[in-house]
């Protein structure tokens, strides 16, 4: 009875394993769909004007995911979704930067000219 019982628990798990075999892909639509979200994120923040081989680059990518998955190459398209993620994401950070350069920047020209006005009129009150 252990004997047959073996051998029907060894045809279950080879039955599992055909029909996870025979089972078509799952697209990657939460990588896709967080990609898409991260690239509109980028676009808002004026990513192609600050980061724009980044944002370029972003944008490539998933137009090659969502190749991929009418390929029906789902590992790399999952791959390819999550790069475009990241470099959405990495467009966003160098916007938000150079952003944030531009406006030290301002400020320094901004406390640099009003020293120069204090220096002039030492004793104005």
């Amino acid at each position: 009875m252990t004997q047959s019982l073996k051998f029907a628990s060894a045809a279950a798990a080879l039955l599992a394993l055909a029909a996870c075999a025979t089972a078509p892909p799952v697209p990657p639509t939460e990588a896709l769909q967080a990609a898409q979200l991260a690239i509109g994120n980028a676009e808002q923040a004026r990513a192609a004007e600050y980061a724009p081989a980044e944002l370029s680059l972003a944008r490539e990518e998933l137009a090659s995911a969502r190749t991929e998955v009418q390929k029906e190459n789902m590992v790399l398209a999952l791959r390819l979704a999550q790069q475009s993620r990241a470099g959405a994401e990495l467009a966003s950070a160098r916007t938000e930067a150079s952003k944030a350069a531009a406006v030290n920047a301002e400020m320094r020209k901004s406390t640099e000219a009003m020293k120069q006005e204090m220096q002039r009129n030492p004793g104005a009150k």
